[in-house]
């Protein structure tokens, strides 16, 4: 798998007349969903003329869109407006288009190049990123897929002023977890940013850093046969977890359902690695007074192991495969936990949010 290039923008258009200089392309299409159609396109076309004769294909937004039937819609569009194999597709948007878009230009004509502009902070420091593409399929997240890099992100924050507070911390919760798997200086600086204020300016930093960390995970293991299970982390749970705010007809931010999922998963790491209490504490403060809680009770304990049975990254049937840690940036990988420890720690998660 290629490197992608990541680009910190201070200007988009510069950067992108740079990209796109010297490439013999037959069109560039742009794909966007009907929220960034209306709030970021106008600043993309305006930053950059030669798109605005482009063909745009606007999708639903949100997860409920991130489906076949969606992808179908994208490979007819790019089909009748006669895309070709050198054709480039551009995906502004923030996970969902990002993902689905990634997958119906790695799927289109056996592969067409496409370059991610992350319109949400969560996609810019993760869906974007490392070249995982894939769609909802049969209840189950990003069930089908492929991994394929994109050409170039380009992360431009000023796109991120359009964000509520909600999608905002939902991408730092991502941010959070790369401050985990990495150092206790990235969790640190982390810690100590005000999520009430979100300074823009200050957030561009702290979001190279923590691409740096997926960066250098994903180089070592581009097809996540080893040490890229790492991201996961929080994940196995984080992922039943917003299934289940799905069904209950709450649906919850991908990155609220990720922080929930660190304190279970957390939790499970200190009973059977020994991880720092004092940290464990500081997590769960920090992710209570962010992201509030997943009401659950006992009687979803059984569709939560039973939806992380089904999870993607399990190596074997019937086995639950998680990441964990032993300290700040002390990873485990293939660690399979138990019935009753994956129970208490629902019991501990329910605890610490104050259910």
């Amino acid at each position: 798998m290629s490197k992608q290039e990541i680009v910190l923008s201070d200007n988009l258009g510069d950067d992108l007349s740079r990209l796109l200089a010297n490439r013999s392309l037959d069109d560039i299409f742009i794909l966007c969903d009907e929220k960034t159609y209306s709030l970021c396109l106008p600043y993309l076309l305006d930053s950059y003329d030669r798109l605005r004769s482009c063909p745009v294909c606007v999708i639903g937004a949100g997860d409920a869109h991130k489906h076949v039937d969606t992808l179908s819609d994208v490979w007819m569009f790019l089909s009748e407006k006669g895309a070709t194999r050198k054709s480039l597709l551009l995906n502004l948007g923030g996970g969902m288009v990002t993902d689905l878009g990634g997958f119906a230009a790695s799927t289109f004509k056996r592969g067409m190049s496409y370059i991610n502009i992350p319109t949400t902070l969560l996609g810019a420091v993760d869906a974007a990123i490392g070249g995982k593409n894939g769609v909802n399929f049969n209840g189950l997240k990003n069930e089908i897929g492929v991994i394929n890099s994109s050409d170039a992100v380009i992360i431009d924050t000023r796109f991120f002023s359009t964000l509520d507070y909600s999608n905002r911390v939902s991408g730092f919760a991502e941010m959070l977890k790369h401050g985990l798997i990495s150092s206790y200086d990235e969790w640190n600086k982390l810690v100590s940013f005000d999520r009430e204020r979100f300074d823009l300016m200050e957030l561009k930093g702290l979001i190279g850093r923590s691409i740096a960390v997926k960066e250098r995970i994903v180089e070592k293991d581009p097809y996540e046969k080893n040490i890229r299970k790492a991201l996961n982390f929080g994940h196995t749970f984080g992922h039943a977890f917003e299934t289940v705010s799905h069904e209950k007809k709450t649906p919850a931010l991908h990155g609220y359902a990720v922080a929930w999922g660190i304190i279970s998963e957390l939790y499970i790491s200190h009973v059977l690695l020994g991880f720092p209490k004092p940290v464990l504490r500081q997590a769960v403060s920090i992710i209570r007074e962010t992201y509030g809680s997943l009401n659950i009770s006992c009687d979803d304990y059984d569709r939560i192991h039973g939806l992380m049975l089904h999870d993607k990254k399990n190596d074997e049937k019937g086995e639950i495969n998680f990441t964990l840690l032993s300290d700040i940036g002390q990873i485990q990988i293939n660690q399979h936990v138990n019935a009753n420890l994956i129970n208490e720690s629902l019991d501990f998660y329910r605890d610490s949010v104050g259910l």
